[in-house]
Parts: C-alpha cells; structure tokens; sequence
C-alpha cells in the first residue's frame, strides 16, 4: 500500500490525490501523531480532530501565500506534517524539536505564532488589512475552536472584521469542547433555543403531524428526525454571525473531505466576511481519546495499547502545586486572598481559605 505521507513534498501534492487517497492520507497522519505523542506527549485529542479539515485547507489554498491562522496552535499537529517537517515530527516538543506550536521562525507556513486562545481573528484580520493596503489577493482564514469563542478578543475580532467588510474566512471548528465541555451563556444559548416552550411546541406538533400521515408519515418523520440535531446548528448560530456581518455556511461535517473540499472551494470565491461553521469530534480516530478528551487533550507519554499515561520521571511540583501553596502562603500571611487565574480557555476567580491545603481550594460562587 503506497504511503501518501512519506512521498509528501510540500502541500501543492495534495492537489494531486484522489478522494480516496486523501482519506488514507488522513488515517496515516492520525497514525504518526498518536504514536509521536505516545512517546513524546502532547496536545492529541485536538490535532486528531482536525485532520480532514487541514488536509482540506492545504488542498484548497495556497500555502503559503495564503495565510492560515490557527487558534491556541495546539490543534497543528497534521499542519506541521503536511508542511515540510515529517522528518522532524519524531522531536516535537523536545529540546530543539519542532514546537508543539505555530512557530513563524520554524517554517513559512506558520504564518502566526500562538500559544493562547482567542487571538486568531483579530490576527487573521490583521492580515487581511494588510493583504488589501499592499494591494495583494490572498486568502487569510482563522480556525478557531467553539472553547476559544468564549473569549472577548475573539468577539472583538468578529465585531471589526464584519464593519471592515474585509475578504476573511473564519472557520469555526465546533466540537463541543474546549479542554473539557463548555460552560456559560455563549455554550448554553442554543440549548436555550431549541428547549424554549414555542419551538418544543413547533417540534412536538410538526412530528405528530408528519406521522399521521398514511404511507409517507414514517419516512417523513425519520428525515425531520435526523435534519434536527443540523436545525440547531443551520439556523440559531448563523444569526448570532450574520449580526457581526458575516456570511454564515454551516454546519458541515467536518470529518467528510468531499464535503470539505468542496464547501472550501465555494467559500473562498465568496467576497466579504464568511464564517464556515464545522462539526468535529475530538480525539478523532483513537478511541481512548474519543472516549477522554479532556484527558488527552494535553498528555504525558502513554501507552497506545491501553491508553494508560505513564509515570512521570520529573519529581519537580508541577506549576499548579507551587501556584496553589504559594497562595495559601500569602493568604496565612494575609489573613485574606483572592486570585484570578487566566488559564488556556478560560478565567478563574478564587477565594483563598488561609486554613486550607492548596488542594482546598474552591472556585469563588
């Protein structure tokens, strides 16, 4: 069986693969990712989700005159193979390796360099401002995942991006999770949506109809049935970013690579702002992080057969004991604490109980 992987060049080869070699394409990297990280660890379930969708953009675009902005940087790992750096994948994230990150000095086709959430619209549109001063036509998108859309700057980046009216795409990456599954008002806005007592009563009433129905009322209802988990991505989400100016495409399966191929071809004809809403599953293709994603989101060194993380040889605290003792310090010394941590995705406030362990301590209601 021939090994796409291997006699990749640069991605201009992948114009020149079938669907069907595409696919194992997409089996051959997962392969070479999982068994980097089993080794070295690392951020995998967010990398494996992702494959079909660069392989897609590389395959569409013109990297890398056109411009790739990945949210966070830790969902690059199929990027790093499909661009030049399968030789030196063996040492990501070891000492002189290749970044687990986008690192412009490392390769062209980083066109930005991200450890953090929320910076890839604002950066792409950056970009984009740029592209049209120097009088340039490339293609400048932003992937950005549904946890980074929790943060401000990425609301702030949507908002001047849609009064700019800019040629940008913005690929919503939509797997239900950041590092673990998402929380507050912008997560829970379509579960409020398709619950609220008129659109339950619509539904209710639509399905009862359909099955009274002789003869067709059964396959009837079975299609509404299935076009129902799409209604709530197809029609609440697009108005949230038609109202930042965008023109909203989506949901789309973001592991079908006809679908994909296809969609981006269509989009990056379009003029304007166009934000391409994908569903994907994180932890895509190995079932142990399909099944934990927030475990393997960031993973030591783990066995593959078992999926079990091996034993760590550093005996050093990690950063989160020495942050946690060292409140607890201050707060016995202080006789009162409060810390606001900015984590990868998110912001925590907490209050410090001077009595208690660093293990005691609780989030602030």
């Amino acid at each position: 069986m021939t090994n796409f992987l291997e006699r990749l060049k640069s991605p201009e080869d992948l114009k020149w693969l079938s669907l069907g070699d595409l696919k194992q394409l997409a089996a051959e990297i997962r392969e070479r990712i999982v068994e980097t990280v089993s080794r070295n660890g690392g951020h995998l379930a967010s990398s494996l989700g992702v494959v079909e969708l660069t392989i897609a953009l590389h395959r569409v675009l013109e990297t890398p005159q056109d411009k790739i902005v990945w949210d966070v940087g830790h969902q690059t790992y199929a990027h790093k193979l499909l661009t030049g750096r399968l030789d030196r994948f063996d040492t990501l994230r070891r000492l002189n390796g290749i970044s687990g990150f986008p690192r412009r000095s490392e390769s062209p086709y980083d066109s930005f360099g991200a450890g953090h959430a929320s910076t890839s619209i604002s950066a792409a549109l950056g970009m984009a401002a740029a592209r049209d001063t120097l009088g340039g036509s490339e293609k400048v998108v932003a992937v950005i995942g549904d946890g980074s859309l929790t943060g401000g700057l990425a609301f702030e980046g949507l908002n001047q991006a849609g009064a700019l009216k800019k040629d940008l795409i913005v690929v919503l990456n939509d797997n239900e999770m950041s590092i673990s599954p998402n929380v507050g008002a912008l997560a829970s806005f379509l579960s409020r949506k398709m619950t609220s007592e008129r659109f339950v009563r619509f539904r209710t009433g639509t399905k009862h109809l359909l099955g009274s129905i002789p003869r067709f009322g059964p396959g009837l209802l079975g299609i509404v049935q299935r076009a129902e988990g799409s209604l709530k991505g197809f029609l609440t989400p697009g108005k949230l970013f038609e109202a930042f100016g965008f023109e909203y495409v989506g949901p789309l399966d973001g592991h079908s690579l006809k679908d994909l191929i296809e969609t981006l071809e269509n989009v990056k004809r379009l003029k304007g702002p166009v934000l391409l809403h994908v569903l994907t599953k994180k932890g895509k293709g190995y079932p142990f992080a399909e099944e934990s994603p927030a475990l393997f989101h960031g993973v030591g060194p783990f066995d593959r057969a078992t999926g079990m993380v091996k034993p760590s040889r550093e005996r050093a605290d990690t950063y989160t004991t020495v942050f946690g003792n060292t409140l607890c310090t201050a707060a016995r010394q202080a006789k009162a604490a409060s810390a606001i941590v900015r984590t990868e995705h998110s912001s925590s406030s907490f209050r410090i109980d001077p009595s208690a362990s660093s293990s005691k301590t609780r989030p602030r209601p």
